[in-house]
This record gives C-alpha cells, sequence and structure tokens, in this order.
C-alpha cells in the first residue's frame, strides 16, 4: 500500500509538471511550434512510465548522504578552554541566471601593504609592526599606502604607541636630578644646567623624534652615536648623559629624574614626564584601518616592572632594642618606611633569633649573645619584609629552642626565608619567586662555618658550598630565573673587598648571578659590574646600634640597594643612601652628606671620573 500510494503521488507530480512546463511555452501559429510541443508530451509520458517501473524498487545506493557539518570553536562561559560546538549547514538551490560580476574596489590589505616609517621611529616599535604581520616598510613615504610618524598629539586617536625614554648617565654620576628647564636649556644652548656644554648622546632615531617635538637643537647641543656604542662612549667621555628609548636601559646605566620623574620608579607618571612620546599609524590617502585591530603598543608596562629592595645587618638588640621599648617598637622604620613598603620585594637579613626568654635589652651589653623579643617581629611586618635572609652569625646564639620558635614566626607570617632554615636542607635551598612575570631566586650562605650551624638534623644557618651553589645559580638561570646571591661574609673595618672576598663574589657572577650582595658588613664596602652582573660587597647595617659616641664612624653610613627587574630582564640598581641616628633609625642623607659618601665609594671603586656640578 505504501508503494503504491507513493507510485500515485509520483506519478501526479511529474504530469503535473510536465503539462505546466508545456502550457507555459509561448504559442505560436505554425506547424514547428505544433510539432515542438507534441514531442514534450510523449517525452513526458515516457519518462513517467520508466520512474514508476523504479519507483518501488531497491535503492541502488542506499540511503541518501546527511546534509555536510563542520565544527567551530566557541568559548565556555565559565573556562576559558575550547568548546567544539557541531553546526549544520544549509543546502542552498543553485542559482538559474548567472547574475552580472559586480566590481568592488580592492581593499587595503595591511599586512602586506607599503609602510613609511618615519627616521624617528624606535627600532623595536618597527620590529613590533614586522611581528603583527606587516611585511614590507617602504623607503619613501610617497610609495606608502600607511606611515608610522610622531605624534603630536594622541588626544582621542587610535593605533597610538606610547614610548617612554630615559635621561641616562654613567651609573658612578653624583647628579640624580635635572630639572626639565635645565634639559631644555640645553637643547636650545642657554648657558644653566649641571651638564652645561656636555653635549646629549643619543641616536639618529631619538634625535629625530625629539627634533620633531622641541625643534632642530642648537650646534654641538647633540652627539649622534649609534646604539650599540652609546654606552661605552658615555663612559669614556664622563661626565656625560644621554637620552635612550626605555627599552635600552641596562644597569652600567644611572636613570636620572626629571622632575622628580623616573620611568623606573613605582611613581612615574608618563603625562607629566617630558620624555613621553607618542607614535601613530595613519594612512596615506583614503583608506580606513580596521576598527577591529589594535595597532598601539607601549614600551613600559608598569604591570611588567618589580622591584626588590636589599638590606644589611639588622639586629633588635643592645641600644636599638632599647629605643624601641621607649619610642615604640616601629620607631626604627619610620624614617624609610615608605621607600621599603613600595617594593614588591623587601629583604631584610635578621641575624639574631627571637626568644621568649629574652632578657631585657641592655645598650651596654659586653658579650656578643643576642637575641630579640618576639613581639619585635612588629618591626618587620611594619616595613612590608618579604623575605628574610637567615645567614647571619647570631642565628644560634640562643641554641635550638629560640631558632625554632624564630622560624615558627616566620611560618606564622607566611615570611619565607632562605640561607638558613629548619636543617642543612632546608636552609641551603634557593628561594624561589615570581614578581609580576619577573623570576627572582635568593641564595646564600654564611662563609665562616663557625657560624653556620645548620646539619642534616640541627636548625642554623648554611655553610657556603660553592659548588652547590653555582650548579643551582647555573641551573635556575638557564630556567629563565634572575638570581640574587648573597653572602654572610668576615666583616672588615674599611670601605676595600679583600682579594679572597673579590674571588669568591665574582664566582657567583660568574656563574649567572645578577646581583651579588654582602649582606654581612657593618661599614659599607665598595660595589663593581662584573661579568654582566653587580657586585656590591657590603652595604652597612640597616636596625643597627652602631654609632660612635665621639664623632662620625663608617658604621654609621648605610646603603639601600633598590634594584629594578622587568620583563625578564635587570635593568639596574638605584643607591639609597641614610645615615643611623638615634642608636636605631636610619635617615635619608642631605645632599650634601649623599654627594660626600657616593663621592667616596666610586673613588673607593675605580670609579675616579670628573663629575658635573651644579
Amino acid at each position: 500500500m505504501r508503494c503504491k500510494a507513493a507510485r500515485i503521488i509520483f506519478l501526479t507530480c511529474h504530469l503535473f509538471f510536465i503539462f505546466t512546463l508545456v502550457q507555459k511555452m509561448p504559442i505560436h501559429n505554425t506547424q514547428k511550434s505544433k510539432q515542438c510541443r507534441h514531442k514534450i508530451t510523449r517525452f513526458g509520458f515516457i519518462l513517467i512510465n520508466i520512474l514508476s517501473l523504479v519507483a518501488c524498487q531497491p535503492s541502488l545506493w542506499g540511503a541518501p548522504p546527511p546534509p555536510p557539518t563542520f565544527t567551530i570553536p566557541t568559548a565556555s562561559a565559565t573556562s576559558p578552554s575550547i568548546v567544539l560546538t557541531t553546526v549544520e549547514i544549509p543546502t542552498l538551490a543553485p542559482t538559474i541566471t548567472p547574475m552580472p560580476p559586480i566590481e568592488v574596489p580592492t581593499p587595503v590589505v595591511l599586512n602586506a601593504a607599503q609602510i613609511w616609517a618615519s627616521p624617528a621611529i624606535p627600532l623595536a616599535l618597527r620590529e613590533k609592526f614586522q611581528n603583527w604581520g606587516f611585511q614590507i616598510l617602504a623607503t619613501e613615504q610617497a610609495s606608502a599606502n600607511l606611515y608610522i610618524d610622531v605624534a603630536q598629539t594622541a588626544a582621542g586617536a587610535k593605533h597610538v604607541s606610547t614610548w617612554a625614554y630615559a635621561l641616562v648617565a654613567p651609573f658612578p654620576t653624583l647628579i640624580d636630578d635635572v630639572a626639565s628647564q635645565e634639559l631644555l636649556a640645553a637643547w636650545s644652548g642657554s648657558s644653566f644646567g649641571p651638564f652645561l656644554g656636555i653635549p646629549l648622546l643619543m641616536e639618529e632615531a631619538t634625535l629625530a623624534t625629539f627634533t620633531s617635538l622641541w625643534g632642530p637643537p642648537v650646534d654641538g647641543a647633540v652627539q649622534v652615536v649609534a646604539a650599540d656604542y652609546l654606552l661605552d662612549t658615555a663612559w669614556n667621555q664622563m661626565p656625560s648623559w644621554a637620552i635612550i628609548p626605555f627599552e635600552q636601559i641596562e644597569p652600567r646605566w644611572k636613570v636620572m629624574t626629571i622632575d622628580g620623574q623616573s620611568p623606573i620608579q613605582k611613581k612615574f607618571d608618563p603625562i607629566v614626564y617630558p620624555l613621553t612620546v607618542n607614535y601613530r599609524l595613519m594612512c596615506v590617502d583614503s583608506c580606513q584601518v580596521p576598527g577591529e585591530m589594535d595597532f598601539s603598543f607601549q614600551n613600559r608596562d608598569p604591570e611588567k616592572m618589580a622591584t626588590v629592595i636589599m638590606t644589611g645587618v639588622t639586629a633588635m638588640v643592645r641600644a636599638t632594642a632599647k629605643t624601641m621599648n621607649s619610642k615604640g617598637i616601629t620607631y626604627p622604620g619610620e624614617g624609610i618606611r615608605d621607600l621599603l613598603r613600595e617594593a614588591d620585594v623587601t629583604h631584610i637579613n635578621n641575624e639574631v633569633p627571637f626568644f621568649t626568654g629574652c632578657p631585657q635589652p641592655d645598650p651596654n651589653q659586653s658579650d656578643q649573645v643576642f637575641c630579640s623579643a618576639p613581639r619585635y617581629i612588629e618591626l618587620l611586618i611594619d616595613m612590608g619584609t618579604d623575605v628574610i635572609e637567615l645567614s647571619g652569625d647570631h642565628f644560634a646564639d640562643y641554641n635550638d629552642v629560640a631558632m625554632y620558635e624564630t622560624l615558627e614566626i616566620y611560618k606564622e607570617y607566611n615570611l619565607p626565608y632562605y640561607g638558613g632554615g629548619y636543617n642543612l636542607e632546608d636552609g641551603r635551598k634557593p628561594l624561589l619567586m615570581d614578581v609580576k612575570g619577573n623570576k627572582i631566586m635568593f641564595i646564600g650562605c654564611n662563609y665562616k662555618t663557625i657560624y653556620a650551624s645548620a646539619t642534616d638534623t640541627v636548625p642554623g644557618a648554611v655553610p657556603c658550598d660553592f659548588k652547590y651553589m653555582t650548579d643551582q645559580i647555573k641551573y635556575y638561570r638557564s630556567q629563565g630565573y634572575m638570581p640574587i646571591s648573597t653572602f654572610q661574609y668576615h666583616e672588615f673595618d674599611s670601605l676595600a673587598a679583600r682579594p679572597q672576598q673579590l674571588v669568591d663574589f665574582r664566582r657567583m657572577a660568574d656563574a649567572g648571578a645578577l646581583i651579588v650582595s654582602g649582606s654581612q658588613a657593618h661599614v659599607p664596602q665598595v660595589m663593581e659590574f662584573y661579568n654582566g652582573a653587580f657586585v656590591h660587597y657590603g652595604l652597612g647595617n640597616l636596625f643597627f646600634d652602631q654609632i660612635a659616641k665621639r664623632g662620625p664612624h663608617l658604621t654609621e653610613n648605610e646603603f639601600i640597594d633598590r634594584h629594578v627587574f622587568y620583563d625578564g630582564h635587570y635593568l639596574g640598581v638605584e643607591l639609597f643612601t641614610m645615615k643611623l641616628i638615634d642608636y636605631a633609625r636610619p635617615r635619608y642623607m642631605t645632599p650634601i652628606e649623599r654627594k660626600k659618601l657616593l663621592t667616596m665609594y666610586f673613588n673607593e671603586s675605580g670609579w675616579n671620573f670628573q663629575q658635573a656640578e651644579r
């Protein structure tokens, strides 16, 4: 019955189709037209008979295939993973009458466009555009579809790349800050400022950039030097200064502030900074950069910058502890709290254990056995401490019970430590941190084995195992970490580093440490750049009561080193100079004190250069 019904329906449909087709044919009173209609009708009946014979026969090829499908990725609402969703493609009827072709203007293909880059465009931005898919940089603006140039204003504009430049000088330069008026005066040839008569060094692209913004410099105001030779030229011509793109900052440069602003500092405001430049992608003729595409970029992203502050000796004992008891536990840090808190990582080398049974502090204590009241941890927390070094000589002064108590206090406050610990294995392992995408490693030891009490079963500071340390530094450097190696070394009552000290500190740099810092020094020691590392042989005290009762003493001088990392690179260090007062409290040095101290240390470090003067 189903076959019969289907056959009837099938025959009826085809008869209707054929006769309709015949009836719609134009009628002409000619014999030829009649014959044509007769042939079509006859062909229709023959076709119907043939189809009727096969209408109920089994299919020779099986069931027809389903319509084609494909999969497209869609983002899950709860997960960044990709979910595959099946979408059915509808079958489209064929077009019977072809339409004439429509002439469409050829659009600008951006990744094949001829782009003219102004001579002012820094190399890193040129490379960025190539990474975006632009394959050709035209040498002549006339042949280009698009061009990149300095934007006099970027307000409301799209496709703007913001570039930070730095005013720099060789690291052992005493000048810290330059006023924007002094910088512009040097450009225009006016006769004032600390670098009077000294040309600004810069590469060709930088000159083109600031010429576009400030107008041409006067003769002799600028010395053009290839980027690869800028740093060596500056060191060989001291006193000297230069303007470089932010991405070219490296440790042997000192980044000077302009009106108090520096691109390597967290308080940096690019809007008021005079060396902020905008470059814009624009069309030569009538074209349109797709709105959904963004060709903006910046060479300084604050989310990729991390700062690490390294400090010297902390010992909350004797007169320091007595002052804390009388003036408040957080009193010693009041003058430098903001500086230490601002850093992403603040390192404190606390040499003394906390101990509940610690006696009252005695400023006249004659022995060298120290402990601190557990409540003094409040000072370290108030300073924003992030890392504790335990390599100090006095960690084991009150035996195992005090060391265990100290470690439990650090655990309570989630303070990671290195250089000492519950046992040898715990204390010597590197401390690894990831700070805004910057992988940082700390490793340290006590050079004087008499004070390195840690064993396989006993807590304490760990002894220096140079093979282990260098192997760890090499390995983690190969994994993208930037190693910081610290020492509790012998103390010396002078600035100079001793011959064996040079050998041992440099060994860490040879292994790949980017920073080697002496935590032990009560008298700050010299510094150097060695094999790509910044080596500071001793920073001096931080919180310790070593003040001379009569006249000044070198133990009153302190360095706090702020190291800057950016996007997996070490940019360099800023030296903060302090004076210890009231047996407990560091304060910032005055400009005269700072100049005197830096002059002394730069000279002793072998950097006896002529200086620019105000």
